[in-house]
């Protein structure tokens, strides 16, 4: 009898944080990034765990379907009780005004954003229902998603998308009486490599780029650690909310 949880963008920041906690907890993880984490490697030997990494650029969604055939047959061969899938990976480029951002940027920015997680999830979630699994699926989203912010037309129109993707698989589901769950989380604002991203764009482009700067030199970002540690809570909660979109600062 296993647990296992599937986690795009597992090779660093929130990622890596969620399967280190994973682990801990006793439940397997399956990583899905461009680069692998050693660290992670080491860790699950040490509670003898599973960890195992697939390699996967996630803007090419033909890969993004090979990788998860290839992870199926690992994943499905075990007795699985739990099954989490984290869709984490994200970019936040293109950063700009609309009208300067060029098609190619904003297909790359789409498919890693909106049309990975959704494949991935709907996917799983065929395959779970095929052998009789309940998962539970997050998206990791943003507050973007919900209100406009100058410089990230793309950004904010990605999470929107996954917002509600989010609220209709988990309807269907809930009427499909699968028992599975799909929900979002917003972790706010970490100290990531993202908001290094954001920190070095011009205010010509964000016009809220001071506004982060300070948030970095006044200490008030959160630590991807907080932020994971949030999330499993939730995770670990019977009375998850179908279609929420949990937002982390309601906990910390």
């Amino acid at each position: 009898m296993s647990k296992f949880a599937v986690i795009t963008g597992v090779s660093k920041g929130l990622g890596e944080q969620l399967a280190s906690l994973f682990l801990e907890s006793g439940v397997n993880v399956l990583g899905i990034s461009r680069n692998t984490n050693n660290k992670l490697s080491q860790l699950a030997k040490g509670y003898n765990r599973v960890f195992k990494h697939y390699s996967c650029d996630i803007s090419d969604i033909s890969a993004l379907e090979d990788t998860f055939n290839n992870l199926k047959e690992e994943l499905f061969n075990y007795d699985i009780t739990s099954l989490y899938l984290i869709n984490n990976a994200a970019v936040v480029e293109p950063i700009d005004q609309a009208i300067n951002i060029e098609s190619d940027a904003l297909l790359r920015h789409f498919q890693i954003n909106s049309i990975a997680p959704m494949v991935l999830t709907n996917l799983f979630l065929k395959q779970a229902g095929n052998v009789g699994v309940p998962m539970l699926a997050v998206a990791v989203t943003s507050g973007a998603g919900e209100r406009p912010i100058y410089g990230w037309s793309a950004y904010g129109s990605s999470k929107a998308s996954v917002n509600m993707y989010t609220r209709v698989v988990a309807l269907e589901q809930e009427t499909l009486k699968s028992g599975s769950k799909v929900i979002a989380f917003n972790p706010g604002v970490m100290d990531t490599g993202m908001q290094e991203t954001i920190r070095s764009t011009t205010e010509e482009a964000f016009s809220d780029v001071e506004r982060f700067k300070q948030l970095k030199e006044n200490n008030a970002l959160n630590t991807p650690a907080i932020v994971a540690g949030v999330l499993i809570d939730i995770l670990n909660d019977e009375d998850v909310v179908n279609g929420k979109i949990y937002d982390v600062k309601n906990y910390v």
